[in-house]
């Protein structure tokens, strides 16, 4: 590991205005995914600045949702009652997620800014346009079983690795931010991310030194909540594929059906197409069999990752059919 500076923050605009001056400087908070790329010189930061004794750790209210601050631990943010009974699959997608170790320091901002298990970016040998741009992509034609079939581009087919920031897209998150001049906005958990086009480097919409500060969730939905994650192993493992779901059903038919999608696109994913489709409509075999077929229309393997296309259209219509059984 490269030496480097440290300080504490002692506000948020302090913070992001630090950032914001040096693109050498990163925030660090549980450093569970951090501190990992710094000792492979993926990362190599001059100043940390940790935000850690901000009063950011928090879930509070927020009219009919919540309002939960960025230093809130994985841990924490599962085992809130609140969670677990109102946003049933954020608490499950979230204990899917990692060891308990990791969820102890893992915190809500943190989680939703991940970066990708892609074994080339992390090989600094390696080519890697989200590490080193215009380097180019050792992953369309090298081993790419984990990496994504939705999403890619000539330049990337990284697998984004949260399974927190798939149940936080079913929920219509809203993440609040403040910038390096003390202003403050709101974004949509779906303009979060950004998919890499030819700048797989750049990941997110925020700004330079924009930190994160909260997450708000809105009413809650009811219905039935899943989330099913097909991994390698039943724990610490990241997905292969897997399906939040929130289903509420009404007189024999799915009056509200909200699906995210970890494991196979370039983002966290979700797929207004596919929830029309489901609608308003009475569970079918043919019906959830179909979703799969919208879902996947665009899917491309890259060879070692084409069975992702099959599993995934087997994992959806299960997930829909435990959803609607009264089982769930």
């Amino acid at each position: 590991m490269r030496p480097f500076d440290y300080s504490r923050a002692s506000s948020e605009t302090e913070a992001a205005k630090a950032a914001a001056a040096d693109s050498a400087v990163k925030f660090i908070a549980g450093g569970t995914n951090l501190l990992d790329l710094m000792k492979l010189q993926v990362e190599t930061p001059r100043t940390l600045i940790d935000i850690n004794r901000l009063p950011l750790k928090s879930i509070e209210a927020a009219g009919e949702g919540l309002r939960i601050g960025t230093l809130v631990t994985n841990s924490d943010l599962a085992a809130d009652e609140r969670v677990r009974r109102d946003y049933g699959v954020l608490s499950r997608a979230i204990l899917a997620g990692a060891s308990g170790q990791l969820r102890n320091k893992a915190t809500t901002g943190g989680n939703l800014l991940q970066r990708t298990r892609c074994g080339y970016f992390y090989e600094t040998n390696a080519r890697c346009n989200k590490r080193e741009p215009g380097s180019g992509c050792d992953g369309r034609e090298g081993f790419n079983r984990i990496l994504a079939i939705l999403g890619t581009s000539e330049s990337c087919i990284a697998t984004h690795p949260s399974d927190m920031a798939v149940a936080m897209r079913v929920l219509d998150a809203v993440v609040e931010t403040v910038k390096a001049d003390g202003s403050t906005r709101e974004i949509k958990i779906a303009d979060l991310h950004k998919k890499p086009v030819n700048t797989p480097h750049i990941e997110t919409h925020l700004t330079d030194g924009e930190l994160i500060t909260a997450v708000r969730l809105p009413a809650p939905l009811g219905g039935r909540h899943l989330y099913r994650k097909v991994r390698d192993r039943a724990s610490y493992a990241f997905a292969l594929v897997s399906v939040a779901a929130v289903v509420r059903m009404e007189e024999g038919r799915m009056a509200e059906v909200r699906l995210g999608f970890g494991g196979i696109g370039t983002v966290p994913w979700r797929s207004a197409e596919v929830e029309a489709s489901l609608k308003g409509k009475a569970p079918d075999e043919a019906l959830f069999a179909k979703a799969a077929d919208i879902l996947l229309a665009d899917a491309k393997g890259f060879g070692d990752n084409d069975f992702k296309i099959d599993l995934m259209r087997r994992t959806l219509p299960a997930v829909l059919a435990e959803a609607v059984s009264g089982d769930a």
